[in-house]
């Protein structure tokens, strides 16, 4: 083979190289715009006017810009600063539990040494399948464990879950049972080995769980819906649905001509995007620094071969 064909091949391979780069960058540019657009486009609405967005729909650009919607949203900024003490406090308070519980159940059920480690596994599944309904939990929760306008609702509902513990205990399997061993021949116990042998090597299974669990906190909304009357106790997401709920039938008894003096047009559709933005916002901010985590929170369960 000469030189100048083995030339020609390396130029041909180096151009499809680049040009498979190329698409590939290409499609994940359109997919990535794909997915950041509905963000832009409720963040354009909830600057447009009501007038406006009534009349010519949601659009890439600002027609007519209006800070109504956010001048009601904040309309009560002790009312907003509860929401938010108490979702922050119970995501906070709510993750870092729920991380502990989390990866001392899998490191447990992952345990050579643990003989029930099936039984209590099979519990653990069964949960998953079957649940004894709403009702009964509710009156077991009201009733009996006293979470009625109780800050516990806000908790305990979501402090252990199975999925989480799945993973961890599957991430756990492949850190070497020679490890708790040795330490154990050394005289440590199991609480020291889990906790400065097996932790340090978990971080990237802490912060995927941290972050799972954070996102189920700060989006709960259902639990404050049923166990919390009062307002300084309620979560940001129940909050904001309940401004909503409001506006809606403040609304509609304008619309049946109900006698009540009101300045101005209800911003509802740019108030519901308004709120989206406040409620979301933190989050979106927060995730460009954990993705990396969410994306290895994809693999780190995953059955190996």
């Amino acid at each position: 083979m000469s030189e100048w064909t083995v030339k020609t091949k390396r130029g041909i391979a180096q151009r499809d190289k680049i040009a498979f780069n190329a698409m590939g960058y290409m499609l994940v540019a359109i997919f990535g715009l794909m997915c950041v657009m509905p963000f832009y486009v409720i963040l354009v609405a909830s600057f447009t006017s009501e007038g406006s967005l009534m009349r010519n729909g949601y659009s890439l650009f600002i027609t007519e810009f209006s800070v109504e919607a956010y001048k009601l949203a904040v309309r009560s900024p002790i009312r907003i600063f509860w929401a938010y003490r108490n979702t922050i406090c119970v995501t906070v308070i709510g993750t870092s539990i729920s991380v502990l519980i989390s990866t001392m159940t899998g490191y447990v059920l992952q345990r050579k040494d643990f003989g029930a480690r099936n039984v209590f596994s099979f519990f653990f599944f069964f949960t998953t399948l079957f649940n004894g309904g709403l009702v009964p939990w509710y009156i077991l929760c009201v009733r009996y464990l006293g979470f009625k306008n109780n800050y516990l609702a806000l908790l305990m509902p979501l402090m252990f879950s199975v999925w989480n513990m799945i993973i961890a205990k599957s991430y756990m399997t492949s850190i070497p049972f020679e490890i708790t061993e040795s330490a154990k021949v050394d005289g440590a116990n199991d609480v020291r080995v889990f906790f400065q042998l097996i932790l340090p090597l978990c971080k990237p299974l802490i912060a995927t769980l941290g972050l799972f669990a954070a996102l189920a906190y700060w989006n709960d909304w259902f639990n404050s819906m049923l166990f919390i009357t009062k307002e300084e106790k309620m979560s940001l997401q129940y909050f904001l649905q309940q401004m909503i709920n409001s506006m809606q039938a403040l609304r509609q008894m304008v619309s049946m001509g109900a006698n009540i003096s009101i300045t101005g047009t209800l911003p509802l559709e740019t108030m519901k995007m308004a709120m989206t933005v406040v409620a979301t916002g933190p989050i979106v901010l927060l995730y460009p620094f954990v993705q990396k985590y969410f994306v290895k929170g994809l693999t780190i369960g995953a059955v190996k071969g």
